[in-house]
């Protein structure tokens, strides 16, 4: 994806925070559990949260008492993000880009990242995190993925011929099918090649979600390439979405969700 491109789509997520809010997944209670420990971060620790959206993955570090400040791009998705994080007056949510944003020289014991780390210029992104980190400061990216098990619901292949009817390509992956989920690839070769990170170690989660058919065609609204179709396309996929979800066993599809928690630690003051 060019730059441009990027920079177009992730200003998507901002147009319905509400829903955003309401409609994503919960993570796995033992992923925070996981990255509290591969971190090394210590009880009442800083902690620096990019992209924190709404906050999803923000209140369960805050519950543990870490004291965080959290950068958002989008204001909407930062008001609702302080709305939620309220009970927490050690969370600080501040509107700006990461990448530009100044942190007035405070530095960190983790930078942490939630499904928002693709969508920075990894020319910036990696150097930026190191000059936050303290001293061997850490490093977390969670990589939430759309996964396909051995028992995927079928209702995904099925849905695929009204996607090419339209002239979109799948909205998972770039390959067809996608791997399963133990063939995804984690982020090592990326975090190593930047030379700033090494001790490296990842988990991974695979969760089960059910959804009717305006529940998923809600999820379907909070993604970037969804919110950017044309309205037509849009509503004629939605159409069928819904015809096919009703015409189901209980009118419900099951939706499987992956997540790769990566961790590494800094190697060098910066």
């Amino acid at each position: 994806m060019s730059h441009t491109g990027r920079r177009h789509l992730k200003t998507t997520f901002n147009q319905d925070a509400e829903l955003y809010d309401r409609a994503r997944p919960k993570y796995p209670t033992r992923l925070f559990d996981d990255l509290v420990a591969l971190a090394g971060i210590e009880p009442g620790a800083r902690l620096l949260e990019v992209g924190c959206g709404t906050g999803q993955a923000t209140v369960p570090m805050a519950k543990r008492g870490f004291r965080i400040v959290c950068v958002e791009l989008g204001e909407n998705l930062a008001a609702v993000a302080r709305r939620n994080l309220a009970p927490y007056p050690n969370v600080r949510v501040v509107t700006a880009p990461f990448e530009t944003w100044d942190a007035s020289g405070e530095t960190f014991a983790l930078v942490y990242a939630s499904q928002a780390w693709h969508w920075l210029d990894p020319d910036v992104s990696y150097a930026k995190a190191a000059d936050l980190l303290s001293p061997r400061g850490a490093l977390a990216i969670n990589d939430v993925e759309h996964a396909f098990p051995a028992d995927v619901d079928r209702f995904f292949f099925d849905i695929q011929d009204v996607y090419h009817e339209i002239g979109e390509d799948s909205p998972w992956h770039e390959e067809w099918p996608p791997p399963l989920p133990e063939d995804v690839p984690d982020m090592r070769d990326e975090i190593e090649a930047s030379g700033l990170f090494g001790d490296f170690r990842s988990r991974r989660y695979l969760w089960e979600v059910i959804y009717t058919a305006k529940e998923y065609i809600d999820l379907l609204n909070t993604f970037s390439g969804h919110i950017a179709m044309e309205p037509e396309k849009r509503e004629f996929l939605y159409r069928h979405v819904r015809e096919r979800i009703d015409a189901l066993p209980g009118k419900c599809v099951r939706r499987h969700w992956l997540a790769i928690l990566n961790a590494a630690r800094k190697v060098s003051d910066q």
